[in-house]
């Protein structure tokens, strides 16, 4: 469905560090990164797309989040939400939604929200059930 997402950052070793970091908690991997031109992109491994890229605007300016979007990350279980949610703050994210359920969404969907350094608000989610609780 998606070639690739692009996520405007202001600060690229901040982000690259913040980005790396939620990237290996969900098993992405680094495709490449050239601090020299402020840019990274991950993919899952064995494929070439979708990745998912960070880097400076192309126009120049300063990065700002936009109101109304965000990007979602899909994890393989409810752990790796937490474990993403977890790493977002340590690393400087801000809380826009702790780790749990949201059946208004569905009765298996359980997603974290939080914004990046930079402003970007995030979510990682699973749509799988719990198969330690739902079995």
């Amino acid at each position: 469905m998606f070639s690739h997402i692009y996520i405007g950052v202001t600060d690229f070793p901040r982000a690259f560090t913040f980005y790396s970091c939620i990237s290996e908690a969900l098993g992405l991997t680094l495709k490449f990164t050239e601090p020299e031109k402020s840019w990274a992109g991950w993919v899952q491994a064995g494929v070439a797309r979708p990745l998912l890229l960070i880097g400076q605007p192309y126009d120049g300016n300063i990065a700002t989040s936009g109101n109304g979007h965000m990007v979602a990350l899909l994890a393989p279980n409810r752990t790796t939400v937490d474990k993403c949610y977890d790493i977002a703050i340590a690393r400087g994210g801000t809380d826009e939604g702790k780790p749990g359920l949201r059946p208004e969404y569905h009765p298996n969907y359980y997603g974290a929200y939080f914004r990046d350094p930079d402003g970007n608000k995030l979510c990682v989610c699973c749509h799988d059930p719990d198969p330690d609780h739902d079995a």
